[in-house]
């Protein structure tokens, strides 16, 4: 049985749309994404690390630094391998306003976390792990994150851009999230429940096709 690790933030954990600050409810585990991927997957280990308020490379001066996806990342290399696939869908959280990071600084973030799984010798027999790197769909200034992330919304915009160009200098594949979902109304940076199937199919869909037997 082959091993995919999803990377992820609150979208990876199945946080529901949050009405206001505070609230953390997550969805029913049978119909998160993730559990919808490992349906899809029957002979592959679908293992799921998101982390609400998960960066990729910052430190958060609010929420902690462990929310640093950087921090945790060799960790969770070693504490699953081996493994075959690394998932990445990280970046919406660097949008929040106490970070003043745009799309360019997320992309290149992205590419020095997929230089530390290359070097992490957590694969297989000791060799590099797969990388599928993926761009979140653009976010909504709504609801109760909609100062968290001011300004965020239209650098956002450029993101499935320059997440595609760091994939090709990287030479790993790419999947635009944005072109298969889209946020929720309510706060603009999760996912409703209408996208999980959709979601769990285009993510089987790219790991059988760019990492097949």
């Amino acid at each position: 049985m082959r091993t995919v690790l999803l990377f992820g933030d609150s979208n990876t954990h199945g946080t529901m749309p949050v009405p206001d600050l505070g609230a953390s409810d997550r969805f029913p585990r049978d119909e998160r994404w993730a559990t919808r991927l490992a349906k899809l997957l029957p002979d592959w280990e679908v293992i799921a690390e998101g982390h609400p308020g998960r960066t990729t490379v910052h430190d958060d001066p609010i929420e902690g630094p462990h929310r640093n996806g950087l921090t945790v990342l060799p960790s969770l290399l070693e504490s699953h391998q081996p493994i075959d696939v690394v998932l990445i869908m990280l970046g919406t959280n660097d949008l929040k306003e106490r970070f003043s990071v745009n799309a360019g600084d997320i992309a290149l973030s992205l590419e020095r976390l997929v230089r530390v799984i290359r070097a992490s010798g957590a694969g297989p027999g000791g060799v590099a792990p797969g990388v599928l790197l993926v761009a979140p769909p653009p976010i909504v200034e709504v609801g109760c994150l909609a100062n968290m992330f001011a300004g965020g919304a239209a650098k956002s915009q450029a993101l499935a851009a320059e997440v595609a160009a760091a994939a090709r200098r990287s030479g790993v594949p790419f999947l635009d999230a944005g072109q298969v979902v889209k946020v929720s109304p309510i706060d603009g940076i999760h996912y409703g429940p209408e996208a999980n199937a959709p979601l769990a199919k285009a993510f089987a869909d790219a790991i059988l096709q760019h990492f097949p037997v």
